[in-house]
């Protein structure tokens, strides 16, 4: 049967998944994390060209305040750096474009990549919690990363709904894609 892309405008839900995309890839990922890859010992560097150096001091003002963990670096946290930049960041890219084109073949990375960054996260949610390197301000860190566990649990849950998350079948209602597939067919049966 063939199907048609849903229009962006018609997915109101999605304006958050790319605002959330469009921060991570601009903001969290190549400024955020990657000053934590350049700089390998925060109590002595030198600015490196990228991240500019005010936003260098933002996150080593943050991490003096709040997360030690930020400037402690252990191997397994610089490697979950690894995976932002290297996985990630692109996967960010990629959802914009498959968000705003409306394709399909994005839902099986969105699904990988909500279970993968809700793993990292609550592993590094134990360590700011309990480990070497906890702060000493848990409920505001909590606060800070809980965005990146319910975005990708809300990706989750809306590329599990569907096969095709942004087309439809031609004649379906847009109202198809937010509805339980069982909901949906039953609706689609009485058109």
């Amino acid at each position: 049967m063939p199907r048609r892309r849903i229009p962006l405008a018609e997915r109101p839900w999605d304006y958050g998944f790319l605002a959330f995309f469009a921060l991570n890839l601009f903001f969290i990922t190549y400024i955020v994390d990657l000053e934590q890859l350049v700089i390998a010992n925060p109590q002595h560097f030198t600015y490196p060209v990228w991240p500019p150096a005010p936003l260098v001091d933002m996150v080593h003002s943050y991490a003096r305040a709040f997360d030690p963990l930020v400037l402690a670096r252990p191997p397994w946290w610089k490697m979950t750096i690894w995976f932002d930049a290297l996985f990630f960041g692109p996967f960010y890219a990629c959802s914009i474009y498959a968000t705003i084109r409306g394709c399909d073949w994005i839902r099986i990375p969105s699904l990988l990549y909500g279970a993968s960054i809700i793993t990292i996260v609550c592993i590094i949610l134990s360590e700011e919690y309990g480990g070497p390197y906890a702060t000493p301000h848990f409920p505001i860190v909590l606060l800070l990363n809980l965005p990146w566990i319910i975005a990708p649990a809300l990706i989750i849950l809306r590329m599990a709904r569907s096969e095709h998350p942004f087309t439809q079948a031609e004649g379906a209602g847009v109202d198809a894609i937010y509805m339980a597939p069982s909901v949906a067919a039953d609706e689609r049966e009485t058109r």
